[in-house]
This record gives C-alpha cells, sequence and structure tokens, in this order.
C-alpha cells in the first residue's frame, strides 16, 4: 500500500511539473515572440525554439535525459525572465495621432486646468481634424459621474470610459487606452506582453463617445452613477495623481491586471475600500451589471430595462456635433434617485 502511495504521489508530482514547465515554457516563448527586438523570423525562430524546448522537456520528465534538459530549460527560462526585466515603457516613440498627447493637469485650490484635452473631429478613423486643448474646472461645480461602455462584438467586453459633470453643464471625459504607436493595432494577446504603453486620455464627450458610436459604430450606453459631489471630487484628483504620473513615468497596458476598466477600480476602491472584487471587473461588458448590483445606479427599474434605456447610439448620430451633445444623448437615462 505504501508502494502505491508512493508511486502515486511521484506521478501527481510529474504531472504538476509538466504543468508548471508547460506553462512557463509557452508564456516565454509568447514573450518573445512578441518583444524580442529584432526581425519578424528571427523572433519567429526563437519562439519556435523555445516552445521545443518546452516541449521535450516535459516529454522527457520520464526519462533518463530529464535532468540534463531540465537544467538546460531552466537555465533559458532564468535569462528569458531577466531579459524580461529590462524592456521598461517609455514616452518617447512614434505615437498615433489620437494618442500623441496625454493630459497633465494642476490644481490650484478649487482651480482645475487641464492641459492636452482632445476634441478632435472625426469623420473616419483615418480623416479627422486634431484639436488639443487647455480647459478649466472647479472642482467644487463636479455635480455627477458617469460611466460610459462601448461595446464592438461579444458582450463581455467593453471600453470603460468616466465622465465628470459640471454645473456648467460641461463635462471632462477620461478614458484609460493603449497607447498606440503609428501603424499598430490592438491585439488582447499581446496586451499581456508588454506590448503596448497605457495613456489616459482627458477628452471632450463630443470626440470621445462620437468616435465609437457615430464613427465605428459601437454600441455606446451611459449610466448615471449614485455618487456624492465629495465623492465624485476625490475621484477627480485620484485621476489627476494617475494621468501626471504617466506622464512622468509610462507604464505598461496589461488586457487582465492593467486595463481601462481595472485602473478605474482601483480608484474607486481608494474612496470605497471595502468594495469586493468580482469576475465582472475583468470581463468589463459586464461591469454595468456589478455596478446595479451594488446599488450605484438607478435600481428602481429592472436592470435589462436601464440597459435598453442607457442605450445613445442613435441620440448621438441625430446630435452630431452639436454643443449640446451631452445633454443630448442622456435624454431619457434615468438618474438615480
Amino acid at each position: 500500500m505504501t508502494q502505491v502511495i508512493g508511486r502515486l504521489a511521484r506521478w501527481i508530482g510529474f504531472i504538476c511539473l509538466a504543468v508548471a514547465i508547460l506553462l512557463v515554457g509557452v508564456w516565454c516563448a509568447l514573450a518573445v515572440w512578441f518583444r524580442l527586438p529584432t526581425v519578424a523570423t528571427i523572433r519567429d525562430l526563437a519562439g519556435g525554439t523555445l516552445f521545443v524546448l518546452t516541449l521535450g522537456t516535459t516529454g522527457c520528465l520520464a526519462s533518463s535525459w530529464r535532468w540534463r534538459t531540465l537544467s538546460l530549460y531552466v537555465g533559458v527560462a532564468v535569462i528569458v525572465l531577466v531579459w524580461w526585466t529590462t524592456i521598461k515603457p517609455s514616452n518617447d516613440r512614434h505615437w498615433a495621432p489620437d494618442v500623441a498627447r496625454t493630459a497633465t493637469a494642476t490644481i490650484d485650490g478649487d482651480r482645475l486646468m487641464v492641459d492636452n484635452v482632445r476634441d478632435f473631429v472625426w469623420r473616419s478613423d483615418t480623416d479627422f481634424d486634431q484639436r488639443w486643448e487647455q480647459r478649466t474646472y472647479r472642482l467644487s461645480q463636479v455635480t455627477d459621474v458617469d460611466l460610459i461602455m462601448s461595446y464592438w462584438g461579444d458582450e463581455a467586453i467593453a471600453h470603460t470610459i468616466v465622465s465628470f459633470g459640471f454645473q456648467d453643464r460641461s463635462r471632462l471625459a477620461f478614458s484609460i487606452e493603449i497607447r498606440r504607436e503609428r501603424g499598430e493595432a490592438y491585439s488582447t494577446l499581446a496586451g499581456f506582453f508588454k506590448q503596448y504603453d497605457v495613456a489616459i486620455i482627458a477628452a471632450d464627450e463630443r470626440d470621445v463617445v462620437r468616435v465609437r458610436s457615430n464613427v465605428r459604430g459601437e454600441d455606446v450606453r451611459i449610466y448615471r452613477l449614485r455618487m456624492s459631489p465629495a465623492d465624485a471630487q476625490t475621484l477627480l484628483r485620484l485621476y489627476v495623481v494617475q494621468l501626471n504620473s504617466l506622464a512622468q513615468h509610462s507604464g505598461f497596458y496589461n488586457t487582465l491586471t492593467g486595463n481601462c476598466t481595472t485602473l478605474v477600480f482601483d480608484m474607486v476602491r481608494v474612496i470605497h475600500p471595502g468594495l469586493p472584487m468580482d469576475p465582472r471587473v475583468i470581463l468589463s461588458g459586464y461591469l454595468p451589471n456589478y455596478v446595479y448590483d451594488l446599488g450605484a445606479v438607478d435600481t428602481s427599474i429592472p436592470f435589462t430595462k436601464l440597459r435598453a434605456l442607457s442605450r445613445v447610439h442613435d441620440k448621438a448620430i441625430r446630435a452630431g456635433d452639436a454643443p449640446d451633445f451631452s445633454t443630448e444623448i442622456r435624454k431619457g437615462i434615468p438618474k438615480p434617485r
């Protein structure tokens, strides 16, 4: 019986080791394939070689070659991991025009001055007029905060934007995005491997909403949040800290841990430390369901009805570039009572 248990424990150990080797090896192969600073052919060869080494090491675990192959594998993995730590984010690249500048802000008493507020006039994703502005707001005049979600495919994934309203009916929207280089396209998988820097874009809603609803045809939804003016001011101050920090020291976007939703959730958690983590924070398309369950939106109607009322695509098309664009697209969307 003891021998059977010992043999079983040995096999379980082999299986666990094999899984660990496969996970680390595949990660190393993908890291090299995405980030090795050389031509695509060499990247493909290096990534493929790492993958073959990973499979070979796993296959040799039950053979007399296991210690030799495992030693080689560990040595290569250590080299890859050390190299990985040398990859740093940067604010100095040939950026795409819509993320060429990132916002910075200063607070002087009650006065908030934001530089590089984006207010592009979009005709298509490649045809637009660039406008970067300096705008001034009063912290004491923050009236509300809205959650804006933009869907382009699967219901589970959406882009998150947070918009602050002021007494003069102006709005300041913050969009946490990948900072693409010119000609670079987004890949969810690449987002796990330091492929993109992260940027906080401060924008006029006529820019950041219209480019998604009117130009790209995305399903944009607005949820009015239940948040006190004091908490709204605190959240706005946290955004200021974050965007100034990124302007000084760039950071990497991460598909799982450092994206447009998780970074916002981290800031909200500063205001509400007991806020529980939930899978719907990761599956960002379902974030409004989570917010509804927390009672942070209007819960006097079923969520399905609130979701239907939140859609603004048709209203955004009708509003066009009207000065009261933000007011028009919010018509019919209930505020929390």
